[in-house]
């Protein structure tokens, strides 16, 4: 079933300072020191060879990058702009920054990487683009590119997942998607990446699998990471030009981990620059009660990568649970994993409750209302702001907008709209 022999890892003013041994790039096999690779069956192989290819060819392409960049700028609406969040500097004592990917067209950092990747399927003669989705606002970007570029779309999410996120369902039908409903296992991202798996699989010569998140096999984590760095590119230049320095920390909730990469990927090589990750922390610390995976899991390999796993000392992937549906998955990206292994990286879990806290938070300080993603980053904002110097300076990530969230917020809360 493995192309990659390698077995899965171990346990285990002035110019800004920049720490060259620290830049994270995967090797020709795609691997992040023991994470990455490709664990996939060997009908998938020509298809990630042909991505692969078709990826760096298009990298260099000026016809391709042009208008790639014209759609970034006017249908996404980049530049996104980075807010200076007044009342919570005032409340924390630090310039706390927001990085507003919530003001994307489709109301999350997802389309940055859904579009690339249609265009790019598109140039590789794909017809068919098939996507899983969990909060469904990778669904909703894939249906979004789709419909623009005018390929057929497929989105495959967890029967638990399309309740708590119906309104992006029917966003995404709206756009001509079709939705299938998955209501195996826990009904949640992880059973929509194996369906979405089995479909590429069965039609790998005309589909391209959209695959939303810095995970599965390479060459998905560092092209995914290559779409999504504009974010940190935007916020480097944004925050030189606002502040004439760099800052302190990033801070951004991760799921698989795509929008915390964009935004990491351009700070890696300073030093003096803090990455910090929230994991779903959820509402205990056993199995099935959260998505920690440095927090309770292990090395291991999963739906077509080597990463932390939230799996039992058998191997045996278990089962997860988050507040949140875009963050309620059993694995993360490598990358991630790598960067925490090389001291890069510093991850910390936030709660269902404290996370809560921070939607209310900044809604009510800011006049923003963050996704509940994005929420999990507002929920350590005051302990991350406590451990920085008396002048630091924070760019929190809003990774997406909470109109999604708002109804089950409503349920969970015991309010009727």
């Amino acid at each position: 079933m493995s192309s990659d022999a390698t077995s899965a890892p171990a346990t285990a003013s002035a110019p800004p300072k920049r720490n060259e041994k620290k830049q994270s790039w995967p090797d020709a096999k795609g691997r992040f020191g023991p994470y990455g690779g490709r664990y996939v069956p060997e009908t998938l192989i020509p298809a990630l060879d042909e991505l692969t290819a078709g990826w760096k060819s298009l990298k260099r392409d000026r016809a391709f990058q042009k208008e790639f960049q014209g759609l970034l700028a006017n249908f996404i609406g980049r530049p996104t702009p980075l807010t200076f969040a007044t009342r919570l500097s005032q409340r924390l004592g630090r310039k706390i920054w927001l990085k507003r990917e919530d003001l994307c067209h489709t109301g999350a950092h997802k389309i940055n990487n859904a579009l690339g990747q249609v265009l790019l399927a598109r140039n590789l003669r794909k017809t068919r683009i098939i996507a899983e989705t969990g909060a469904g606002q990778h669904g909703v970007a894939t249906a979004t590119a789709c419909a623009l570029i005018g390929l057929k779309c497929r989105i495959y999410m967890g029967t638990e997942d399309m309740r708590r996120q119906a309104p992006n369902v029917f966003r995404m039908r709206l756009l001509g998607a079709e939705v299938i409903g998955i209501d195996a296992g826990s009904k949640t991202l992880k059973d929509a990446i194996n369906e979405a798996l089995r479909d590429w699989v069965a039609n790998v010569r005309d589909t391209h699998y959209c695959l939303g998140t810095v995970y599965g096999p390479h060459p998905f984590p560092v092209m995914v990471r290559d779409f999504q760095s504009v974010i940190g590119r935007e916020a480097r230049k944004q925050i030189l030009a606002a502040e004439g320095r760099l800052p302190n920390a990033l801070l951004a909730c991760v799921g698989g981990g795509s929008n915390a990469m964009g935004l990491f990927h351009a700070f890696v090589k300073d030093a003096g620059v803090r990455l910090i990750g929230v994991e779903a922390g959820g509402n205990g610390n056993d199995f099935g009660q959260h998505a920690a995976r440095f927090d309770g899991g292990r090395p291991g390999v999963f739906q077509g990568t080597a990463t932390w796993v939230l799996q039992n000392t058998d191997g045996q992937v278990q089962n997860t649970h988050s507040v949140s549906a875009g963050l309620d998955y059993a694995a993360v990206g490598p990358e991630h994993a790598w960067l925490r292994d090389q001291g890069r990286a510093e991850f910390l879990r936030c709660s269902d409750a404290e996370a809560l806290a921070g939607f209310h938070l900044l809604a009510e300080a800011e006049a923003i209302i963050p996704a509940l993603e994005s929420s999990h980053a507002i929920g350590k904002l005051a302990e991350v702001a406590a451990s920085l110097p008396t002048d630091g300076v924070l760019i929190a990530n809003i990774s997406g907008r909470g109109d999604k969230d708002v109804a089950e917020i409503a349920r969970l809360e015991g309010l009727k709209l």
